[in-house]
This record gives structure tokens, sequence and C-alpha cells, in this order.
């Protein structure tokens, strides 16, 4: 089955100078795929090929207006009705397309996909869920930025929806849920996460307990479930000791001849290393909670990272997120919370 995904071209701080290209190199990786690229018409047309298969599973929607990176996502709604970005959450609204892509400010991307898509019906705040990489996989983790303040209850409805997107895209029958803990002990945490763990055991999810800050990277759990504050700051310091690292091993490789041999000898080693923790291929977080599929890429992302968002939201709208998310919590609503079998 064909879908079709709306790419906003103009966000992000590179624009369709990554977008396009991005775009078209997933046509060819996706050859039941189709695009439709949102933006300036006299801007994103000289970049498309002038005859060939993919031109024609490809079109623009044009948008007259730009959501800038710094601007405040209440005026991106308000005043900017035309923008590329809203454009292409009205394309999934509309039927057009199955789901939506940005590199664009991401308050404005949350309030416009929140205003447009609406939120299902048992889900009272979106969720950003990126994946990072870990020892022995990948790790879906949420919520990492849009809710600084949470209840117990919220932190239950980010593993379901988690849970449920673990097990579409990554073909999961019952993937391991695990709370962001200071301590893998009951007793550890403050009061809001230990009424969560409460209320996940009685989801039927597969809940494996609390998960301390390393069993994030050590693959303790398919999902980990937080609140944006804990998870934005854990995501950040990550990313700080990553560049750390690698700054600190580039600077001892260069101290003399001799530790300049030794990295032309480890070559081959240091290059399946950084492939293996080049945070481009987990590009693109999905905003989950909403009725239709939208994915958040990081602004800076250049064209193969971009790709990797755009493949997000595909595999996203063909397994039925939305769809899931929603059935189960329809499931929930209907019942007592006691324990249960699946997810």
């Amino acid at each position: 089955m064909s879908h079709t995904i709306a790419i906003d071209c103009m966000g992000g701080d590179h624009g369709p100078s990554v977008t396009v290209p991005a775009a078209l190199a997933f046509l060819r990786a996706h050859p039941n795929a189709r695009v439709i690229l949102v933006g300036q018409d006299a801007l994103l047309r000289p970049m498309l090929p002038s005859s060939s298969d993919l031109s024609e599973r490809c079109r623009i929607q044009h948008a007259s207006e730009v959501v800038a990176m710094d601007e405040g996502p209440a005026l991106a709604l308000r005043n900017k009705k035309d923008s590329s970005m809203r454009v292409a959450a009205n394309l999934v609204k509309d039927g057009e397309a199955q789901a939506c892509v940005s590199a664009g400010n991401t308050g404005a991307l949350m309030a416009i996909s929140r205003f447009v898509l609406k939120m299902l019906p048992g889900i009272d705040r979106p969720a950003i869920c990126p994946i990072l990489p870990t020892m022995t996989g990948h790790v879906h983790m949420l919520d990492l930025g849009a809710n600084v303040d949470c209840t117990a209850e919220h932190l239950q409805q980010f593993a379901i929806m988690g849970s449920i997107l673990a097990s579409a895209v990554d073909h999961l029958e019952r993937p391991r849920v695990g709370l962001l803990n200071i301590g893998e002990e009951d007793i550890k945490g403050n009061e809001v996460v230990k009424a969560a763990a409460v209320l996940l055991r009685q989801t039927g999810l597969n809940f494996v307990g609390n998960v301390e800050g390393d069993g994030i990277y050590k693959g303790h759990a398919d999902v980990v479930v937080c609140d944006g504050f804990v998870g934005n700051v854990a995501l950040k310091s990550s990313e700080g000791v990553a560049q750390m690292m690698a700054t600190a091993l580039k600077q001892e490789f260069k101290r003399n001849i001799f530790t300049k041999l030794a990295a032309l000898a480890a070559m081959p080693v240091l290059k399946n290393f950084k492939h293996r923790l080049d945070h481009r291929r987990y590009n693109g977080a999905s905003l989950l909670g909403l009725r239709g599929v939208a994915v958040k890429s990081h602004g800076s992302a250049d064209a193969y990272a971009f790709e990797q968002a755009i493949a997000r939201a595909y595999e996203a709208a063909a397994n039925g997120v939305p769809e899931r998310i929603g059935a189960k919590l329809a499931e929930l609503h209907a019942q007592p919370l006691v324990a249960e079998e699946g997810v």
C-alpha cells in the first residue's frame, strides 16, 4: 500500500537545500512511497528532476509563509496560516497525506499539530518520542521536552503510546517499558513516579519497573518513560558526554607521531564506532497522542539525517500508530484497570 508524506521543506536551519535532496533519496529507497513538498514553489521546482519515476511520485504544494526557528508558537499558529508547516499538517488532516515531517521550530510544530490534527481521545498531552542508540539496539524515550510538569496519569499515557509505537515499528510483541527513576527499588523516586508505577502495573503493558539513567543506554527497556524536564536534561547530558568523548579521542590521537600512527591502524574500528553512534541514524522524533502522524527532525539535520526522519514518519503511518494507540485507549476505558495479556 502506498503512503504519502507531507514535508515542510522550508523549516530547519538549511531549508530546501537539505529537505528536497532528502525527500528524493527517501523516494529512491521506498518505491511505493509518495511525497508532497510543501513550500515556496519558485524555490522548490528547480530542484526536482525534470523527468523520472521520482517526479511522478512527488508533487509541490505551494505555501507562501515560513515559520522562523525563533518564532513564538502562538504567533506562528495565529498569524501564519499559510506557512509550510501549517499546510503540511493540513494535508494530513484532509487525508491527502498520512504523515508530515518538519525540521522547523519545535514549539510551533507542536502547537500547529495539536490544533490541526487534534488529540486522540484519552490523551491529555502530546509527547515527543525520539529513538536513542543503546548497547543492544535502540530505545524509544518519552517525553523529551513537550511536557515539563506531568501527573502520574500523563506518564501512564506516555507509556501506552511509547509501547504501541515500539510494537508497531520494531515489530515487538511485548515491548519492555521502564520508568526513569533514581533507583530500581519501588520505594525510590518522587510521589508522581511512585504513583505512575502503580498505574503502569494496571495497564497490561510489559512494565519492567524502574530504570536508572545508565539503564537507558544499557538496553534495560525498549521504552523509557519520564516527564519532559527530566527527559530533556537526560538527553542533553548524554549528547554532551558523547561530544566530550569524541573531542578527547581526537586530541589523544593527535598528540604525537606515535598516537597518529595508532589512529591510522585503528581507523577501521573508529569508522565502525562512529557509524554505530551516529546520531543522524536516529533522527526524527514522533509527536505521539495526535490523530495523525507528525515527526520532528533536528533543525540542523543534513540530508541523510532528514531522510531518516521521513522514513520514521513513513513507518509510523504504514503501521497505523495513531489508530493502534486509539484502539488501546478505548480498550482500557471499556474495562477495569486490571493486569491483562498483550498490548
